[in-house]
């Protein structure tokens, strides 16, 4: 008996606690702050000791129906009854309309009821609550203006379901796509005009191409002229997916390694308002039947050869989530679509610190403007590896980053080449954000392997460590021409094997992984200093593509060591174990690194040597010495 009166009591200190602010008195401001805070709840705490739930809640809604201020709703007040909602069993039709109200009015819409019906209301769009006696959902429609209401099965799932967060949230997303700024005749022309959009982006999507991954859904959302194209219905904005990072064959304990949830990348197409007026169409831009061009590229037709209105605002690409990009990449963006970003409203930082705000789960606070950033990761088997992140390297103007959530374009053919350069960014950053965003430690004590992240160019960047079998350095130089040609060369390890970069390159491609490249560049120097190569028996190369089967020459002696190796591009299938697997042919002489690194002609060339917390090994000719 003692113990229910005790868990009573505790019930209704819990209710009075979400509550706060009930009363009959006059609430301001100050009545929320230390000491009156105190007071008031001691008052409260007396004169509803004895209050049911159900008697709290609807006395808050009293006190919310009578604002005194109808422009400023008492704030404490809002979020008790917010509070309330969440924790208030909906078991009745009047509860279920409260919980609906205040979903409704979080997202801005009006609210409506029928009898059994309620309506959420927007200006373009409005969703139909049929209610059940018991408090449960009997049908959701939903209905475009103009348009017949129809069912929503996704909907009507989540209500009942009691997932009311969830459903919160996709109302939400409803709501961003028909929130189209504006008159109502400005609203329904552009409204009308994000529905052409939608119907060209679709018959672009339907286009023949030339498939270039084994997963049809990874090749259409990597390789797609726009990415996987989720139809916009009555109850679903129109989506982009186009990027998501490849882990084919990755174990699961590598996954965790490299700190890599996988994520995909997609865009909500919409419309904004634009400070300079924009012709946009009012119909299909699209010839009947559709025609690719020569270069395999969907055939439009100019604005001026269809209907179209001159409107203060263009189509969004509103980015989910939001992507870190290099200035130079901004600026193309607008190069792409004649559509200026303006500079006022960005703010630059440089990319691995952007990088490591996008992770904050990890990041422990350390900054790029503070000091040289050093993280820290562990791999299976116990190996430690730290990343140094220069400071001086990446604050250059060159470097400098934003985070961009919108990308404005007015004509559906901008939206392949926006997509290619989003998915440019989308591999670069995806490269880094591998060594980038595990823990920020500061120190590299406790680290078995080091390794220094150094910018070359806008599009490549170079990894410099210390060898397995010597005390000399060497460098990968990691070049990122456009999401799809990733390409790895190695210098200062002693050789030139093309062989050894081909196969770095492809598991670059592969995994998307700066540590899991070099753990089995590692395995691969530590095979050759182990395993000498006869000199009778020169390793050959082979070039394959990307997607060939693995293919190797190397003739093995049951009672000796290999004796001759020839592998292609093409990763084997224990990529992780490497386990019987065949060396490259690589000299072990002192380390020096080639003059030139060769990149593509977007890059520019390797300027020099790179230099950083690495730079009192450096001789005054750009030379790697030896460590004695």
């Amino acid at each position: 008996m003692q113990r229910r009166e005790k868990e009573s009591k505790r019930d209704q200190q819990k209710a009075l606690k979400q509550v706060e602010t009930l009363g009959e008195v006059s609430w301001s401001e100050t009545d929320f702050q230390e000491p009156a805070m105190k007071t008031k709840i001691s008052e409260l705490h007396l004169k509803f000791a004895e209050k049911t739930w159900n008697e709290t809640f609807q006395l808050v809604r009293r006190c919310m129906e009578k604002p005194k201020d109808e422009s400023k709703p008492c704030k404490p007040l809002l979020r008790s009854l917010e509070r309330l909602q969440e924790v208030f069993k909906v078991s009745s039709m009047n509860t279920m309309r409260s919980r609906l109200e205040m979903i409704a009015k979080q997202q801005g819409m009006g609210f409506h009821i029928t009898d059994a019906t309620c309506y959420l209301t927007a200006d373009l769009f409005y969703l139909e609550v049929v209610l059940l006696p018991c408090g449960g959902v009997q049908e959701v429609k939903v209905a475009q203006h103009g348009g017949s209401p129809a069912p929503s099965e996704s909907f009507l799932q989540l209500l009942r379901s009691k997932h009311f967060a969830e459903f919160s949230m996709k109302l939400a997303g409803l709501f961003t796509q028909y929130n189209i700024p504006g008159d109502n005749e400005n609203k329904i022309k552009l409204f009308a005009s994000l529905q052409y959009l939608g119907k060209d982006l679709q018959q672009i999507s339907q286009l023949p191409g030339v498939p270039k991954d084994s997963d049809p859904q990874v090749d259409v959302i990597n390789n797609g002229r726009i990415g996987c194209l989720i139809a916009g219905k009555e109850d679903c904005p129109l989506m982009i997916q186009f990027y998501i990072s490849p882990t084919d064959g990755i174990k699961t304990s590598d996954l965790q390694m490299i700190d890599a949830e996988t994520v995909v990348q997609a865009a909500q197409v919409t419309v904004g308002v634009s400070a300079v007026t924009q012709k946009l169409q009012m119909a299909s831009v699209i010839p009947q039947p559709p025609q690719l061009d020569p270069h395999g590229s969907p055939v439009f037709l100019p604005l001026n050869e269809v209907p179209h209105e001159s409107l203060s605002a263009c189509f969004l690409l509103k980015l989910q989530p939001s992507i870190p990009m290099m200035s130079s990449f901004v600026n193309k963006l607008s190069q792409i679509t004649g559509v200026a970003i303006p500079d006022v409203d960005l703010q630059w930082a440089p990319l691995p610190q952007l990088l490591m705000r996008r992770s904050s789960a990890n990041s422990h606070g350390e900054t790029l403007h503070e000091q040289d950033t050093i993280f820290t990761l562990r791999l299976p088997g116990g190996a430690m590896h730290s990343y140094i992140v220069s400071r001086a390297a990446w604050v250059v103007p060159p470097q400098r980053a934003t985070v961009v959530d919108n990308v404005p374009f007015t004509h559906p053919a901008h939206v392949p080449a926006l997509l290619e350069l989003l998915r440019h960014q989308c591999a670069i950053n995806t490269l880094l954000r591998s060594c980038v965003t595990s823990q920020c430690t500061g120190t590299v004590s406790g680290c078995d392997l080091h390794f220094e992240v150094l910018p070359e160019s806008e599009t490549s960047f170079s990894v410099t460590f210390l060898r397995p079998d010597t005390d000399s350095l060497a460098v990968l130089l990691v070049n990122i021409p456009n999401s799809h040609q990733i390409s790895c060369t190695l210098f200062g390890a002693g050789m030139g094997n093309p062989s050894m970069d081909e196969y770095l390159s492809t598991v670059m491609r592969r995994f998307m992984s700066i540590p899991l490249t070099l753990r089995m560049l590692y395995s691969k120097l530590e095979e050759i200093t182990s395993v000498p190569l006869p000199p009778s028996r020169p390793a050959t190369t082979e070039a394959v593509n990307d997607h060939s089967a693995p293919s190797t020459t190397a003739v093995t002696d049951t009672n000796s060591a290999l004796t001759a190796h020839s592998q292609s591009a093409a990763v084997p299938e224990d990529s992780f174990t490497d386990a019987g697997s065949a060396c490259y042919a690589m000299s072990v002489a002192k380390c020096e690194l080639l003059p030139e690194i060769n990149t593509s002609p977007a890059v520019n060339p390797y300027p020099s040597t790179p230099v950083g917390v690495f730079s009192h090994w450096m001789t005054n000719n750009g030379q790697l010495t030896e460590l004695i």
